[in-house]
């Protein structure tokens, strides 16, 4: 399985990585600290380098997790093809929740930090 982790801090990126890692979730794991990065790789990559799974930070500078999920509304048929999309936020609001259950390309919102449990729930969503 291929994951992306987009997340902008470096600590988050780390922790998640290392739990990653440990549960044996993916054999290849692609960090982006920015979202424009991570869709630019989406934009060239070829099918077979797509990831399974994104794990989508919301509060980022430049292009935040909404505007990611805005850009890729209309190639997202093609880029997020056996693809889901988590979205990993510490924000409590209600309006992100609900934002997040009306998105056709959001799987789940999860509160961070992401845990054995939720990582375990993703792998099965992700294989079924």
């Amino acid at each position: 399985m291929h994951i992306v982790l987009i997340d902008d801090d470096s600590t988050s990126i780390f922790l998640m990585r290392l739990l990653l890692q440990r549960e044996n979730f993916a054999e290849t794991i692609t960090t982006f600290q920015s979202a424009t990065e991570a869709l630019r790789f989406l934009e060239h990559a070829v099918p077979e380098q797509r990831p399974q799974v994104i794990l989508l930070d919301l509060n980022m500078p430049v292009m935040s997790g909404w505007d990611f999920l805005d850009s890729i509304n209309g190639q997202a048929s093609e880029l997020l093809e056996n693809c889901r999309v988590y979205i990993l936020t510490s924000s409590l609001a209600y309006t992100d929740k609900l934002r997040a259950e009306e998105n056709p390309f959001v799987t789940r919102l999860i509160h961070k930090p992401l845990d054995k449990a939720e990582l375990a729930a993703i792998k099965a969503e992700a294989a079924g």
